[in-house]
């Protein structure tokens, strides 16, 4: 990165003297902002459309008059609306056992027990579905720091052994390369801030968006195995609420 100490320093003189590795660096960290800034918006937007989604369907849920007459309307629950999905997966495994009666491993056990079993699954799909692309803000986060700390390094040293290959030494020779340089360093803090704040954000609307279905799967549980009006339900009654549904 050999930079000229008699150019005028700014942004614009740093992207003319950086070299082939400052440049991959910029580029590195271009793409890692684009990544990070499209998860956000997504998810952002899922979230937004998934809250409402559920509002509107545990409503209906709670004020139609039986199990039987909100099943017409489940048939394709989409995946990004919890509760939805969780009432269609729990209704299909109650007709599912009831046709089938252990006759697979999938199926052995009690009714309450493969009903449990059916709501723990949906609980956890619903919980990597939620997760996904939380990985890459937290690597952006945590790496975009130390791609401009190492860009910063590298502007540096070509920068200093500039201004000694030059013979002059002087302050206002060297402040302007090594302060082009730094562009780096806060290239890599606005990448990495916005990330941070995104994932931190992120998770704690999914803690709160998981506790709220763990709460429903807990009541659609207690509903379907004690008073739902469910054609052709098995009469076993279970012993407890699923764990993972009501912890």
């Amino acid at each position: 990165m050999l930079m000229d100490p008699t150019q005028a320093a700014g942004f614009s003189s740093f992207l003319a003297q950086t070299d082939a590795v400052g440049k991959a660096i910029l580029l590195a960290m271009a793409l890692m902002s684009i990544a990070s800034w499209t998860v956000i918006a997504s998810k952002a937007l899922s979230l937004a459309l998934e809250r409402r989604r559920s509002a509107r369907f545990l409503e209906a849920f709670w004020n139609a008059p039986s199990v039987s007459a909100v099943e017409a309307t489940l048939s394709d629950a989409p995946a990004d609306d919890g509760p939805q999905r969780l009432a269609a997966e729990a209704i299909a495994a109650t007709h599912h056992h009831r046709r089938q009666r252990g006759a697979r491993l999938a199926e052995a056990g009690s009714w309450a027990e493969f009903l449990t079993r059916a709501l723990r699954r949906t609980l956890d799909e619903q919980t990597a579905r939620r997760e996904s692309g939380l990985t890459l803000l937290a690597s952006v986060g945590s790496t975009a720091p130390f791609v401009g700390l190492f860009g910063t390094v590298w502007g540096v040293y070509h920068a200093l052994v500039a201004i000694g290959l030059s013979g002059q030494g002087t302050l206002d020779k060297v402040a302007g390369p090594v302060g082009e340089a730094l562009i780096m360093t806060a290239l890599g803090l606005a990448v990495a801030i916005p990330a941070v704040l995104g994932y931190n954000a992120f998770v704690r609307a999914n803690r709160l968006a998981q506790a709220r279905l763990e709460g429903f799967a807990h009541d659609l549980f207690t509903l379907l195995t004690t008073g739902a009006t469910l054609d052709a339900r098995p009469a076993e009654a279970p012993a407890h609420a699923p764990a993972a549904a009501g912890s």
